[in-house]
């Protein structure tokens, strides 16, 4: 048998484990003792599903078999969240100088801005789901919203934005960028720097 852990081949040794799904149990375990979590199983090669789960558990252990974990650790996230604290922070100072940079022709600036700004939103919204896997992280708000709420809430915004920046329109831009997209980024920048 063969274990991987991120893609990087692990020394494991089985002592009571007889099914597959003994083995997936006792990797949680140790994943929860060393403040991690499973995000994704491979076992020969083919991803395991939810719904494939309980039935390859029954599967008796083979000696042929390659089992590939993926995992997150705490630390990882508490990391990302500096890094995006950070950024966030950045992007709402980036985002006050748009309209100026939209009229003085600096279209460029404005776009790469803008470009880093939808970037970093999908990367935290994808860094906040694999927080949730962590109980610490569960309640976590935003402007004493949690974070799907806050997100349905700036979701128009961003539409209405990007509408903007379609129509030419640097009045709504500069409004929406200044009054409502700013605010918003400093709330999640100061919410993830209270994490650490």
């Amino acid at each position: 048998m063969e274990f991987y852990l991120n893609e990087e081949k692990i020394d494991v040794t089985i002592e009571s484990e007889k099914t597959v799904g003994d083995v997936f149990k006792s990797f949680e375990l140790l994943c929860e003792e060393n403040q991690a979590a499973v995000i994704g199983i491979v076992l020969d090669g083919k991803n395991i599903t939810a719904e494939e789960f309980d039935e390859i558990s029954k599967q008796e252990l083979k000696d042929s078999m390659i089992f590939n974990f993926n995992v997150v650790t705490k630390t990882a996230i508490q990391e990302s969240f500096t890094k995006l604290s950070e950024l966030f922070t950045e992007l709402a100072d980036k985002m006050i100088q748009i309209p100026v940079e939209l009229q003085s022709g600096k279209d460029k600036d404005a776009h790469n801005s803008i470009k880093t700004l939808a970037d970093s939103i999908e990367n935290f919204c994808h860094i906040a789901a694999l927080a949730s896997l962590f109980e610490e992280y569960t309640n976590v708000t935003i402007d004493d919203m949690p974070f799907a709420e806050f997100f349905a809430q700036f979701s128009p915004v961003l539409n209405d934005f990007e509408q903007a920046l379609k129509d030419n329109d640097t009045v709504t831009v500069g409004d929406l960028a200044e009054y409502e997209i700013c605010p918003r980024l400093q709330a999640i920048a100061k919410t993830l720097k209270a994490l650490n």
